[in-house]
């Protein structure tokens, strides 16, 4: 059975959101293109995304559209097989004629049953109310921190504030032109 992996894009002082739930500081920290080939090389394993309901929103209103031979993810993120976890969507559509399937009920069943039959790894990104509901329940195998070199002072942690200790053991540091640093952990269990 695949990973479950979590990549989130988090300030250095540990936020993957700003207060209003904006991401506007992603974007002042630069190109994001020198660490591309890594990002591939992740993405490779993939098997599937799994997506909250705004995460979702964002990235069909973006990747659909994106030109895969300046971004080359969005080849793998437009390809992938793609799940959203909601109570309230009545439909997931994905560019002109695409479709992402709804999962409905509780987000950790949902993505456990969706890891059963999906061949290689899940990635989940963003998505911040279903990630800490699968850290709560030790569902998450890998942890990706894609750390933009600004400090924001305040926000949403990628992480809920009643998880607990949990030790992880460092994979991967990398750093990239303009500051970017992705560090890769296993989450022991």
């Amino acid at each position: 059975m695949g990973k479950i992996i979590v990549e989130q894009i988090v300030s250095a002082d540990g936020y993957a959101a700003e207060e209003d739930g904006g991401i506007g500081f992603f974007y002042p920290a630069g190109d994001f293109s020198d660490a591309e080939p890594d990002q591939m090389r992740m993405m490779s394993t993939v098997g599937a995304i799994v997506f909250g309901a705004t995460t979702y929103r964002m990235f069909a209103d973006y990747w659909p559209k994106a030109d895969a031979n300046v971004e080359r993810v969005a080849g793998p993120i437009n390809g992938l097989p793609k799940f959203v976890v909601s109570s309230t969507l009545p439909t997931a559509p994905w560019g002109d004629g695409g479709t992402v399937e709804i999962l409905r009920g509780d987000g950790v069943q949902a993505v456990r049953a969706v890891r059963a039959r999906i061949g290689g790894d899940l990635i989940l990104w963003g998505s911040l109310t279903l990630c800490d509901a699968l850290l709560r329940a030790g569902e998450v195998d890998v942890l990706r921190l894609r750390i933009v070199p600004v400090l924001i002072g305040r926000g949403r942690s990628f992480t809920p504030a009643d998880l607990g200790e949990r030790r992880l053991s460092l994979v991967s540091a990398k750093s990239f032109a303009g500051g970017l640093a992705v560090l890769e952990y296993a989450i022991e269990r």
